[in-house]
């Protein structure tokens, strides 16, 4: 008799042994359920699944999502069946051999140096929102940090006089980084006042609060950023990551090595971060091909 998927009691795991993020265990559940519900209308056990149908469970959703995205699914599912292994729930792991849909690694499109400086002249900085959106933009210009890093950032971990943030990043990874006195200059603007006057009489952990003076979401500061870009003419395809796009690409077209960019951005493998040598060549190459007599 079949055993239901230990979903629960899998996401406990890697909530508390893993240290992974809300927005990562959402993901894991979002596939998982996707799986437990194909493997229920296939009238399949979990336990018994098999490599082959495993893979026409990835071939049935090529046709609805990106590579990438299977590849995350299989990814999560390997997991989950690794995991029961370990805890003895199989007394083998029947889906270890599946390979993985190969995914297409997309270079992320940057946003020019000159209009990062338009970008970071726009908000209203007679308003307290406005300081703080220029605040954070400063600061993710300035270290490269994630969405979700910037909205979590507890106030304590930012150090202006030492001019460093401590970041805690994907798996509870710590990392210091730098942030410039320009974003230390703006940082200590919103600081004076901005913060104080959104929070009212309210408590906040965060670093960074909402107009309601609370902890601000990923999704309102990604609108705040889309919002400012498009009301300086940037219609660009702009990503949620693309101050961080721009972070590392112009670091590494002003001449930084890729060991360091890796340690700023908190990328645990190099060859994440070897995407944007690609952006920097591109960059350089249609500069040569724009001045150069015969480029």
């Amino acid at each position: 008799m079949s055993t239901p998927v230990p979903l629960a009691e899998f996401l406990h795991f890697l909530q508390f042994n893993q240290g992974l993020s809300t927005n990562t265990l959402a993901a894991y559940r979002t596939d998982l359920n996707k799986f437990i519900a194909w493997l229920e209308q296939q009238k399949l056990a979990w336990q018994n699944l098999q490599n082959e149908q495993l893979e026409d469970f990835i071939l049935d959703l090529s046709s609805e999502r990106k590579a990438a995205s299977n590849a995350r699914l299989l990814s999560s599912v390997k997991r989950l069946y690794l995991w029961a292994q370990q805890q003895k729930l199989l007394d083998s792991n029947p889906v270890q051999q599946v390979v993985a849909p190969k995914a297409e690694r997309k270079i992320p499109k940057v946003l020019s140096e000159s209009q990062i400086d338009d970008l970071l002249d726009a908000p209203d900085l007679g308003t307290a929102l406005g300081l703080r959106d220029r605040a954070i933009l400063e600061l993710m210009y300035a270290s490269g940090l994630r969405v979700s890093e910037v909205v979590e950032l507890p106030f304590e971990q930012l150090n202006l006089n030492a001019g460093m943030v401590q970041v805690t990043g994907k798996g509870a990874k710590e990392r210091i980084v730098p942030i410039g006195e320009e974003a230390a200059y703006w940082l200590q603007r919103y600081l004076q006042g901005a913060r104080a006057e959104l929070l009212g009489k309210k408590v906040a952990s965060t670093l960074f609060v909402s107009r309601l003076g609370r902890q601000m979401t990923r999704q309102t500061l990604w609108h705040r950023v889309r919002n400012l870009a498009e009301s300086v003419g940037i219609f660009s395809d702009l990503s949620p990551h693309g101050l961080r796009h721009a972070f590392a690409t112009h670091l590494l077209n002003h001449g930084a090595d890729l060991r360091s960019v890796q340690l700023l951005l908190g990328h645990s493998d190099l060859s994440t971060t070897q995407i944007y040598t690609h952006v920097a060549k591109a960059r350089l190459q249609s500069l040569h091909q724009q001045h150069h007599p015969r480029g």
